[in-house]
Parts: C-alpha cells; sequence; structure tokens
C-alpha cells in the first residue's frame, strides 16, 4: 500500500480492514491460491485505476500465517497487442517442477472468448515472466460464446485442466484438457454438463464460469459460478434478506471422478447445493494446502456505482474459508488461524454499533440492521463478523451467507449474543 492509499482507506469508514486488499480500485475474483515455501499467496482480479473493471491486473497479497499481510506489486498486467491486452482474467497457479506458474485467460475484446496463457516467476512469486504467445485458443467457438477460468489438479497420475463455458442462449459445460505438460493441452472431453440430471437441477443456467474441482473428505467437489442462471435453489439456512434465491450464484456438486480408458476425465455428481446463500458472494476459489482445502470468494458490492466511484474503490475478498463434508454437504468455517484476531468483549445486543469491525456470537435467532434496515437474519446460533461493509455469516447448521452494510449510524444487533472486538488491520 502506499501512504495515500493507507490514509484513503484508514478514513473511509465502510472500507474493510480485516479483509485485505489494496486502498484503492477495484476488486473481484481470486486467482492463483497458493501456498508455496509456507507462505500463503493470493491474487485477484484489480482495476487500480479505478472503482470498475477495466483493464484487469493480477494484485498480489501474500501472507505466513493468514493474519499478517503484505501487498506486492500487480502480478501480471494486459499487454497491448497480446492475446490479454484487453485483461488479465481468471486462473490459477501451480508448481510446475519447482516453478510457480500462472495459468490464466488473457482476453483481447469484451466479447467473452479468451485464450489460455501462461506466466512463470521465482519461488517468491514476485515477478513474473508472462509468455506472449497462448497455450490454448478459445475453444469450439460454435458451441460456446464464452469460455475462461482454467484450474488445474492432479488425479489418476495425470495432470488436468478444467474450463468453464456455455453460451449466452444456451447450455453450459466444464471442459477438460490433460497438461501433463502445461505447454500441450490434450481435449479430454468435457467433465459435466447439464445432460446430467443433478448438474441441471442444481446449477441450471446459461454459462458455469470458475470451475475448482478439488478434493474434500475423501471425495470431489466441483465449485461452479453461475452466470445467466433463471433458477432459484432454496438455502434452507434460514438466512434471508428478501434477495431473491437467484442471486445466489455458486453451487457445489459432490461426486466421483473417473478416468476412462482412452485418458478422458469425468466427474459423476451424486448431490449438490448452495456454497453461500448471500447475495453478495461470487467467483470463489478453492486451494489444497496438506490436508486443508481452503478457500476465499468475492464479495462484491450492493451499493450505486457513484458511491464506489466517489469512494475510489469497489470489491473485496471473503475471509479464509475452510471446507469440509458433513452428512454429504459441503460446510465451511473461517479459517482457525483467524480466531487470533478475536479481542475483548464489546458487550451484549440491543445498542447501536459503531465499531469498524467486530463479532457477535448468536446463542439463537437473532437480526442485524444497519441504520435501522434489515441486513441479516437468523434462525438459529451463528457466528457474524462484520468488518467495515462486509457482512459474513456462519451459521453452526447451515450455509455462510455473506452481505454487504453501508453505515452511517451504526449497526444494531437483536436477539441472544455476545460481541467482541476484532483485531485491527494488519496490511503493509
Amino acid at each position: 500500500m502506499t501512504d495515500s492509499d493507507v490514509s484513503t482507506s484508514a478514513a473511509d469508514r465502510l472500507f474493510p480492514a480485516l479483509h485485505p486488499r489494496p486502498g484503492r480500485g477495484w476488486v473481484n475474483d481470486p486467482n492463483g491460491l497458493a501456498h508455496i515455501d509456507g507462505r500463503w499467496h493470493v491474487f485477484f482480479q484489480w482495476n487500480p485505476r479505478a472503482a470498475h473493471s477495466e483493464r484487469i491486473h493480477w494484485g498480489h497479497l501474500s501472507s505466513p500465517d493468514l493474519l499478517t499481510w503484505t501487498n506486492h506489486p500487480a502480478a501480471l498486467q494486459p499487454r497491448d497487442g497480446r492475446p490479454d491486452s484487453f485483461g488479465c482474467w481468471t486462473g490459477c497457479v501451480v508448481d510446475d517442477g519447482g516453478t510457480p506458474t500462472a495459468v490464466y485467460s488473457g482476453v483481447v475484446d469484451g466479447s467473452g472468448h479468451s485464450e489460455v496463457l501462461l506466466a512463470r516467476s521465482d519461488r517468491q512469486l514476485v515477478d513474473w515472466q508472462q509468455q506472449d504467445r497462448s497455450v490454448l485458443p478459445m475453444p469450439d467457438p460454435d458451441r460456446f460464446s464464452d469460455s475462461r477460468d482454467p484450474f488445474v489438479l492432479h488425479h489418476g497420475g495425470h495432470r488436468w485442466a478444467v474450463l468453464g463455458g456455455g453460451h449466452r442462449d444456451g447450455d453450459p459445460a466444464v471442459l477438460v484438457y490433460r497438461v501433463d505438460d502445461l505447454t500441450d493441452w490434450q481435449p479430454a472431453g468435457t467433465l459435466v454438463d447439464t445432460s446430467d440430471p443433478i448438474a441441471a437441477s442444481v446449477a441450471g443456467c446459461n454459462i458455469w464460469e470458475c470451475p475448482n474441482l478439488v478434493p474434500v473428505d475423501g471425495r470431489w467437489v466441483l465449485i461452479l459460478s453461475l452466470m445467466g442462471s433463471n433458477e432459484t435453489v432454496s438455502n434452507g439456512v434460514g438466512a434471508s434478506t428478501g434477495i431473491n434465491a437467484h442471486e445466489n450464484r455458486v453451487r457445489y456438486l459432490v461426486g466421483d471422478l473417473e478416468v476412462t480408458d482412452d485418458l478422458q476425465l469425468r466427474f459423476r455428481p451424486q448431490r449438490g447445493g448452495l456454497l453461500d446463500s448471500g447475495p453478495a458472494f461470487y467467483a470463489p476459489q478453492a486451494v489444497v494446502a496438506g490436508d486443508r482445502t481452503m478457500l476465499w470468494g468475492w464479495s462484491w458490492e450492493l451499493r450505486e456505482q457513484a458511491a464506489a466511484d466517489a469512494a475510489g474503490w469497489a470489491g473485496s475478498l471473503t475471509l479464509p474459508r475452510e471446507l469440509a463434508l458433513r452428512d454429504g454437504q459441503l460446510v465451511s468455517r473461517p479459517a482457525a488461524e483467524l480466531s487470533a484476531l478475536i479481542g475483548p468483549a464489546l458487550g451484549v445486543a440491543d445498542r447501536l454499533i459503531t465499531d469498524h469491525a467486530f463479532l457477535i456470537r448468536f446463542a439463537g435467532p437473532g437480526s442485524l440492521a444497519v441504520d435501522g434496515e434489515p441486513v441479516l437474519e437468523l434462525d438459529g446460533p451463528a457466528e457474524v463478523w462484520v468488518d467495515g461493509s462486509v457482512v459474513e455469516a456462519y451459521p453452526v447448521s447451515g450455509t455462510p451467507f455473506t452481505t454487504r452494510g453501508y453505515p452511517q449510524a451504526g449497526w444494531t444487533v437483536t436477539g441472544p449474543a455476545d460481541l467482541f472486538v476484532l483485531g485491527e488491520e494488519r496490511t503493509g
């Protein structure tokens, strides 16, 4: 962060202090999550020049402990005359034989077409060399109007990459490639599409974005962000804001992976549901680190663009969440390390709260309001993290719920709850 960034963010009571991000500019999808040589690296879509999406870079944060964060210079930047001239869009980072490598979508215009590009770095993941030529052109443009967001995984003795896609007037699909050599993408068919009845019922839409395929507790979980969906799915957790359910646009499928005799990879879903039931959550990315599978998401703004423009920033990443399966359902909770942020007791509910960041532990049904307007209602015990304008609720039984609130006067908590101060900003 520059000095001007620090002064800008410190003066803005809506700016998140515990959700690290640059002090200015637009932030969206988390990218390239990696845990390399004991350090966490979080990249993200970033426009450093304005509070809207344009000529997207990859921003970069790193931490040894998920508590103390360092802001680094942009890792990837759009380049005139190259396949990423319009932006360096979502992708992943893999440790390719000791060389950290970004695998990302390069775009040259706003059509939705993209190509897969590589960038190589040193072990600090700070200095990057973006390659000039793509390793995969836009696949099957007759079938897909949109395709992007490569994600790489290992299974069955091979390395694979999945790619989200679909047609704005058609159906979604996840394509898969065998990429034992990251410069040689061998088509391996369609991982899954809506010909599968479970995928169709859980994640019906036009385009699947940001596919993540990760192991969780001995099963495979496919995470999908839905574009153009008119489907509704009950969140089943008793958390609501009056927002239509079709705005809850991130779904998961739990199932099995199989490698066919001709080296095609197929995903067989068995069940699925909502990953987050709030109106301000999209495009998450997961990373496997040892025996943990961690996830960050994008919390977008719920205020007018003019307000974001005036503030000079928009968007936040969520808290890091640890994924697990419980009775076949995917659940997530804040990373255990974040308990170190919990400070002294702030008091009890039923009063105006003006603190910048605080934790609410509901013992039963309760609610949160900002300036008298309801933001969150819960029908049972839950933990709610409030940081500037970002609100993340974690019911004891149910799905996380991410939303936003923009206090002028303050927050009001009702119901049986204990409140705690949350630690000061630890980003530099």
